[in-house]
């Protein structure tokens, strides 16, 4: 899945990127996007690899792609810097903790920047389908344009109210209409305070987080300068910090389940690997992770919760106590589920 690492220029973006992928920022990707795939830490699949010893073990990835910051004053250039993640599954917007400026007003900002970004793309499509109605065509086609403006308007008017596109409460069939246009504010978002060392242990403020409940901070900065000295000097300075380790793993998890995702497993001796699916997905959807023979083919799974597996230490175990158990193709994957695939 990837994830447009974003926010105002100055807000510490690329230093984020760095810390969370291990990847230097590249001057010649700043303005089309720099892409890290860091792996989702899992102490479950840990646990899974030291039981089976596989000849392989395989942790899910993000693709975490650095974007362009946006010109806090000049509005112009930003729809074309906004554009570069719409292909994007999800958004990390960064706020600057160094500034000492109000976090909720920039959040608001940046969130208006947005609005701006998919009013323009809603509503150069609505004049376009204006300037189709004009033409003769099957009554079929007239219909379904005119259904699309219809929802388009709808659209419009929720984010000229600011309230993103999310606000028009799109049924599933009107999502599929609009999917290709690939709006910003109708993907899951994620807040992130980038701050320095004096905000170690102090909370976010309250009214920042009424408007992004989730919302995480960390100091990226100061974590990525720890990790390159000897271990004997780290541990001075994080006594020093009041900092009992790094927050980059519980950091990476948060983003990957703040998109809507969650993971499976499947297990053996030539391999345990973690697949990351949308959560909602069905057995077969699942199964399609894995090869798309498998979701065609389906024909059940064999599924064990890995609270349950780890409980009573073995398949065996698990089957003797009836919590290995055979699943069709209506079984929606939770997340930590083991699954084995049937297939014809």
């Amino acid at each position: 899945m990837k994830i447009g690492i974003c926010g105002f220029s100055g807000s510490g973006k690329s230093t984020v990127f760095q810390w969370l992928t291990g990847d230097a920022p590249d001057l010649a990707r700043a303005q089309h996007g720099q892409v890290g795939n860091p792996a989702v830490p899992d102490a479950r699949l840990v646990f899974l690899s030291s039981l089976f010893n596989p000849k392989k073990t395989t942790a899910t990835r993000m693709e975490l792609l650095d974007t362009p910051g946006l010109h806090p004053t000049e509005r112009r250039d930003n729809p074309r810097r906004l554009a570069i993640m719409r292909d994007a599954g999800g958004l990390m917007v960064i706020l600057n903790g160094y500034a000492g400026g109000s976090l909720t007003d920039e959040l608001r900002r940046f969130r208006e920047e947005l609005l701006f970004a998919d009013l323009e793309i809603v509503t150069n499509r609505i004049d376009k389908l204006k300037d189709l109605a004009k033409k003769t065509k099957p009554t079929k086609q007239r219909e379904a344009e005119e259904a699309e403006s219809a929802l388009l308007t709808r659209v419009a008017g929720c984010l000229e109210k600011g309230e993103g596109a999310h606000a028009a409460h799109l049924r599933p069939d009107e999502e599929k209409t609009i999917r290709s246009f690939q709006l910003l504010t109708l993907k899951p978002e994620l807040v992130f305070v980038n701050i320095g060392d004096d905000r170690i242990g102090k909370p976010l403020p309250d009214e920042l987080l009424k408007v992004a409940p989730t919302a995480l901070q960390s100091p990226a900065k100061l974590e990525l300068e720890l990790a390159e000295l000897s271990e004997d000097d780290r541990k001075v300075f994080m006594q020093d910090l009041n900092l009992t380790g790094f927050s980059k793993d519980e950091t990476l998890q948060k983003i990957f389940y703040a998109m809507n995702q969650i993971v499976f497993f499947t297990v053996g001796e030539d391999e345990c690997r973690a697949w990351a699916v949308p959560k909602g997905s069905t057995a077969p959807q699942g199964a399609g992770q894995i090869h798309s023979d498998l979701e065609h083919g389906f024909v059940r799974a064999e599924v064990v919760h890995f609270d349950d597996f780890k409980k009573h230490g073995s398949m065996k175990e698990a089957k003797h106590h009836g919590v290995y158990h055979l699943e069709g193709k209506t079984y929606i994957v939770r997340d930590g589920d083991i699954m084995h695939i049937l297939h014809s």
